[in-house]
């Protein structure tokens, strides 16, 4: 049975706290490997090719960010100039000519000696007349895993970024068989206003269309609409608004109190909120509950005199975790409880780290930290403990990572 958060607040499980084995390090310990393709433990090498066409040099930048941003490569980098031979002569492929000699995709690779650069697979980017196509190669196997054949929007077009990172997805897929978060977005809140970005730290944008103070972003499942809260005179109004059209539309019997903290329910058809009253709260715990507001538990009890208080839950959307944030020692750092087995990790530990949210992954999370001096975004990477700032602007707060975005829903306001 689907179960919510009762409550703001979360609180810590004392006993069982470990650090995670790669918190808080803003560097990846090449020593330790995620990933299960052909080495087990070891995260597989990849390589973007380089190629003749100028024009696809803008594509293939954005995917190697992106895939290098994924974390589940190592990505290798090629000798400048012609002081490696990129490509060889091949045997006709299944459906494919014999090919030699430098070229875009289609042309047949020098497969030992990707093997012996430590590359598992090679992604190449070609152009045929106005199509786009990308050719996942499996190094290891000796032939083309993948082909991907695309018609970009022009460089300057507002959808063209977001159609290149749905590429760098597809490599995911072709490579390791799982979801990328290339083609992903966050809305955090600035100055009062909710805006958009893309998780590459790239193409920032204003969403929310209103004089009135805004907070409390929130998506909803298909990644269609958003929710906030609007603040105004005391009063909390609630709106959902399409991403794209920028029409937003009030939330009936919200507005007359203090109402905030809005969040879709799986279908997308229902929203949670809060609602502040005078009546006050007592002490922030963990507590869920069936979707009907039966069956309430205790999830987490206070750990007194070794933790403060605990908030800002968000369940992960594989549901096997909860990361939140609490006071430890006059200051805030983000856990993450395992479901299962109620055990807490710690993955910070420098500066004060609060409101952390899900990649549609279960993977990544982004969070608010003042570690580099000032407030701004960052990313941590559960598996390998690297992170990344993803804003590096002062005062963004109350992040809330996308799912993955259908193509229907990345258009610009």
């Amino acid at each position: 049975m689907r179960r919510l958060f009762l409550g703001l607040g979360l609180l810590s499980v004392g006993p069982s706290v470990r650090p995670s084995a790669g918190q808080d390090t803003s560097a990846i310990d090449r020593g330790v490997r995620i990933g299960i393709i052909y080495r087990p433990g070891v995260r597989p090498g990849l390589v973007v090719l380089p190629g003749p066409a100028p024009a696809l040099d803008s594509v293939r930048v954005i995917i190697a960010r992106d895939l290098d941003l994924s974390d589940r490569f190592e990505l290798i980098t090629l000798p400048g100039g012609d002081s490696i031979r990129v490509t060889a002569a091949s045997p006709a492929l299944p459906g494919r000519p014999a090919t030699g000699g430098r070229g875009g995709a289609a042309a047949g690779l020098n497969y030992p000696l990707y093997q012996a650069l430590g590359a598992d697979f090679a992604v190449g980017i070609g152009v045929a007349a106005d199509t786009t196509v990308l050719t996942v190669h499996d190094v290891a196997a000796g032939g083309v895993r993948r082909e991907v054949r695309t018609k970009l929007p022009p460089l300057k077009d507002a959808g063209f970024r977001m159609a290149v990172h749905r590429l760098a997805d597809r490599i995911l897929e072709a490579t390791l068989g799982v979801g990328g978060i290339a083609a992903t977005r966050i809305l955090f809140v600035m100055d009062g206003r909710v805006y958009m970005i893309d998780q590459d730290g790239a193409d920032r944008q204003l969403v929310s269309s209103s004089d009135h103070q805004a907070m409390s972003p929130a998506w909803a499942p298909d990644g269609r609409r958003f929710a906030y809260m609007e603040f105004s005179a005391g009063h909390g109004q609630l709106f959902v608004q399409p991403l794209g059209s920028g029409k937003r539309q009030p939330v009936v019997t919200t507005g007359q109190a203090l109402d905030f903290t809005p969040a879709f329910s799986p279908d997308g058809k229902t929203l949670a909120f809060s609602r502040a009253t005078e009546e006050g709260t007592d002490l922030p715990q963990i507590y869920v509950m069936a979707a009907d507001g039966t069956d309430q538990q205790l999830f987490a009890p206070f750990d007194y005199g070794v933790t403060g208080s605990s908030n800002a839950p968000d369940w992960s959307p594989d549901g096997q975790s909860v990361a939140f944030h609490r006071d430890v020692a006059g200051t805030l750092q983000v856990f993450v409880l395992d479901v299962r087995t109620r055990a807490v990790r710690q993955l910070t530990s420098l500066g004060r780290n609060e409101d952390p949210t899900w990649a549609p992954d279960s993977r990544h999370l982004a969070f608010v930290s003042d570690r580099s001096g000032y407030r701004q975004l960052w990313i941590i990477d559960l598996e390998t403990g690297r992170i990344r700032p993803l804003l590096q602007q002062s005062g963004a707060r109350l992040p809330a990572w996308s799912p993955r975005l259908p193509e229907t829903a990345s258009s610009t306001p």
